[in-house]
């Protein structure tokens, strides 16, 4: 039989919040975390707006010695994970921590430290150099810091699959819970590269939105007027067990990971097919390892990333795999408040979509005024709604074709489980 693979905690770091009620009332508020950057002088730049965390003092949180010897990003990592573990009520001892692991997806790593270093490097001599900055820049260096804070010793992985890196972590940390690799498994992504060098880049592709005048409204996905994405950063972690553990241990259940599907376009570097024909690939993965079907899906959190490539490319996955149900089932880009987390998007999408499960309320995509007649679904546009859910699908995708589906249930005892 199957193991089933429960979620039994959430945290996170966001644009819109530091935890996750902070999150989901913004997002159900309508709220946009998006604004002009602070993290740096961004005068004579073409972007000047990302959707920043605020309120957050890795100083004040970890002491200065200590937060010297990490990139924000694995602050991030550290702090999440900690929620996430205290809303899981797991305690964690010479008893278990063999066989709790640390699966963290991000798309770059600590990019926010090799720029800092570069500069020290060119303006002071290669001898000021910090002896911390290849620990500090590596992708796997944020799990490892969870694992030396928290104290767990089992599987260790940092995933990295551009923007499907989050959501690529949390179907392969289910299936290594499935397989017996771990007993529990903190998963989710972080990324923190509101730099100069990452901003200009993603610029000079034409990526992201310049409605530098109007941040709020700058993220627009499935909008005719979209003109890129925006810019984000944070972190989601959540924990997952497997169903016997967690019932031995009298954990609550949030939700179950039912689905999971990866597939790669094999078409472009950074753009997507216009059929999306790897998307859809990847959905009807999830769908299929699931045991479900189309029409038992009650809601889609979109990659939607307000580029306009991806939200066209989606809108035609999503027609691909649902026929005709495509017209009646909900869909939502929370990208439109929280902007794009990257490698931590899909992470911080999963915790929406347990909300979502619990709650039976859909976040709105903001911003979405002129209908684009490529992207003619139902996009929530705006307000919540509310809805009844049961089993939801979260999709991201990423730069090098990388495509990552998960299907998220509500937890349901059945019958031959209640009988044993």
């Amino acid at each position: 039989m199957r193991t089933r693979v429960v979620i039994t905690g959430m945290g996170c770091i966001s644009p819109l919040g530091n935890d996750v009620p902070s999150l989901w009332n913004s997002l159900l508020a309508g709220r946009s975390g998006i604004g002009p950057i602070t993290h740096y002088d961004t005068t004579g730049h073409k972007v000047r707006i990302a959707a920043e965390v605020k309120n957050f003092d890795g100083v004040a949180i970890f002491g200065r010695g200590e937060a010297r010897r990490m990139d924000r990003f694995s602050q991030f990592a550290v702090v999440a994970a900690r929620q996430a573990v205290e809303d899981a009520r797991l305690t964690i001892d010479e008893q278990n921590r063999d066989r709790i692991g640390v699966m963290l997806g991000t798309g770059v790593g600590g990019l926010t430290t090799l720029f800092d270093q570069m500069q020290v490097f060119a303006q002071r001599g290669p001898d000021r150099v910090s002896p911390f900055l290849v620990p500090m820049m590596l992708p796997d260096s944020a799990p490892g810091m969870i694992a030396i804070y928290l104290g767990v010793r089992g599987l260790n992985l940092a995933i990295v699959s551009a923007c499907a890196s989050g959501t690529n972590a949390l179907g392969e940390a289910a299936e290594a819970i499935r397989r017996r690799s771990a007993d529990v498994i903190l998963t989710g992504g972080s990324e923190s590269v509101i730099v100069p060098i990452a901003i200009t880049g993603m610029a000079q592709m034409s990526a992201l939105s310049t409605r530098n005048d109007d941040p709020e409204r700058a993220s627009r996905p499935f909008d005719r007027e979209r003109d890129g994405f925006v810019m984000g950063e944070g972190c989601a972690v959540l924990v997952l067990e497997s169903l016997e553990h967690a019932q031995a241990r009298g954990a609550r259940i949030l939700a179950e990971v039912t689905g999971y599907g990866s597939s790669n376009d094999a078409y472009h570097i950074s753009a997507p097919a216009e059929n999306g024909a790897g998307a859809a690939m990847c959905m009807q993965m999830a769908l299929d390892s699931a045991g479900l079907r189309a029409s038992d899906i009650s809601y889609i959190n979109a990659h939607g990333t307000s580029t306009p490539l991806n939200d066209k490319s989606e809108t035609a996955a999503i027609k691909t795999v649902f026929g005709s149900q495509a017209y009646q089932v909900p869909i939502s880009s929370t990208k439109s408040m929280t902007g794009h987390l990257l490698g931590a998007a899909g992470a911080l999408e999963a915790v929406v979509c347990v909300k979502t499960l619990q709650e039976n309320i859909l976040p709105p995509t903001i911003n979405y005024n002129t209908p684009d007649i490529e992207c003619d679904l139902d996009y929530v546009p705006n307000q919540a709604r509310h809805a009844v859910t049961h089993h939801v699908m979260s999709n991201s995708f990423g730069f090098g074709g990388h495509n990552a589906t998960i299907i998220l249930s509500r937890f349901e005892q059945r019958e031959v489980e209640e009988m044993r």
